[in-house]
């Protein structure tokens, strides 16, 4: 990347997570995961390789079987003693505390205490909570 008079510019301007790419061996589960409890549309399957994307806001979730072309570039499968995502944060619109630790009751996902915590957005109120890989996926309220 350059500036107009062809300098490199001096710093890169993130705007947000683009993507994350989620390797597993459950891939129904996954889905089901993402897709009915969390709320993400696939958008995009591309079965030569192994790779099924879901439409997370303005980023992407890659989710891609083990065994698969793409999958294979990772090594073995996902193990809780060597997870290769530490985790990722999704931000939530319109939700307060009590509706989300609701819904999460609700779909019996255990979650971390509600604590306040600094993301793209500021500081905001989160929890933790794990996908069925293990993942641990930060969901943040607006500040």
């Amino acid at each position: 990347m350059t500036s107009e008079s062809g300098a490199p510019p001096h710093k890169l301007v993130i705007q947000g997570i683009d993507h994350v790419v989620l390797r597993t061996t459950r891939v129904a589960e996954m889905l089901h995961f993402y897709q009915e409890i969390l709320g993400c549309i696939l958008e995009r399957e591309l079965t030569e390789l192994g790779l099924l994307q879901l439409r997370a806001g303005s980023s992407l979730i890659d989710i891609v079987p083990v065994d698969s072309e793409l999958g294979r570039l990772g090594g073995g499968p996902p193990r809780q003693d060597g997870r290769n995502l530490e985790h990722f944060c999704l931000t939530l619109e319109n939700l307060d505390e009590q509706q989300l630790l609701e819904f999460l009751r609700h779909h019996d996902i255990p979650a971390s205490e509600m604590a306040v915590r600094y993301g793209a957005g500021g500081f905001s109120n989160s929890v933790y909570i794990n996908d069925p890989e293990g993942n641990v996926v930060e969901l943040k309220l607006q500040p």
